[in-house]
């Protein structure tokens, strides 16, 4: 980030006129996915006790493998928060799960890498739950002849979404999805928010996102021509925060709060 970004908050610099509304696309994490903190730590923890061949649950393990753990896991987080703040604050490049992992020293080609991401995805299931609104959401926006898409900053893969969105039910009401991991920037670059129009078949002037946050979200969308929605229920940490001076078309304080805000425009 330059020194009059850090001096001035950043603003929408352009934004052409929206057109009539065609999609409603969403962020995932913290938007489609109820907000809570994590203790992101603990992730790496579990993945690195794993490649050292560690129980999960035994205490009874030599200090010196529990602290060569720690060592690993420390690395891999230090290298995925270098990752995010690449995208965040610098030129936002996106960054992969496998890239972020041999940053940190990690072959992904290894056999232990493929148990260890076994249990880093047993860490998360209880922190992916799809909010119960989505669905009505979804259907809500498809009744109206809309069409859903999903745009996430993200450095899992799209299977391992689509896998996601199976689970909870959702994925048939998807049109379209395009993940940071599968593209070479973050949102609020506008190349993001372009490549889920362009999967979705739509201008970004008729299409509309909807997300937790004021910098990624409703900044980058405004600038290609999209009305924001933002969805206020999100603890955002502070290191994760970067000033704004921009104004949402819409807040929705609860998911479907989307289907009303979206009806007046239809409207109008």
């Amino acid at each position: 980030m330059s020194v009059d970004e850090m001096q001035h908050p950043l603003t929408v610099t352009q934004r052409p006129e929206a057109g009539p509304v065609e999609a409603v696309v969403f962020d995932w994490g913290g938007t489609l996915t109820p907000w809570h903190e994590i203790d992101l730590g603990q992730q790496w923890r579990v993945f690195a006790r794993e490649v050292h061949g560690i129980p999960i649950e035994s205490d009874d393990v030599p200090q010196e493998d529990l602290d060569r753990a720690q060592e690993l896991a420390d690395r891999i987080l230090l290298a995925e928060d270098r990752a995010w703040r690449r995208g965040r604050l610098e030129d936002r490049a996106s960054a992969r799960l496998d890239d972020i992992l041999r940053e940190a020293g990690i072959d992904p080609r290894e056999d232990r890498h493929h148990v260890a991401l076994a249990a880093y995805r047993r860490f998360w299931e209880p922190h992916t739950h799809t909010d119960p609104q989505v669905r009505p959401l979804f259907e809500g926006l498809r009744e109206r002849g809309l069409k859903v898409g999903v745009l996430s900053n993200t450095i899992w893969s799209r299977e391992y979404h689509r896998e996601i969105f199976e689970r909870d039910g959702v994925l048939d009401l998807i049109d379209g999805d395009a993940y940071s991991s599968e593209i070479h920037v973050v949102k609020p670059h506008r190349e993001a928010f372009q490549a889920v129009c362009d999967t979705l078949g739509v201008a970004p002037t008729h299409a509309v996102y909807v997300g937790d946050r004021l910098f990624e979200d409703v900044l980058g969308s405004q600038e290609v021509g999209m009305r924001a929605i933002w969805v206020p229920h999100s603890d955002i940490p502070t290191d994760q925060q970067v000033t704004v001076d921009v104004e949402p078309d819409g807040t929705a304080h609860e998911l479907l709060d989307v289907l009303t805000i979206v009806d007046g425009w239809l409207a109008g």
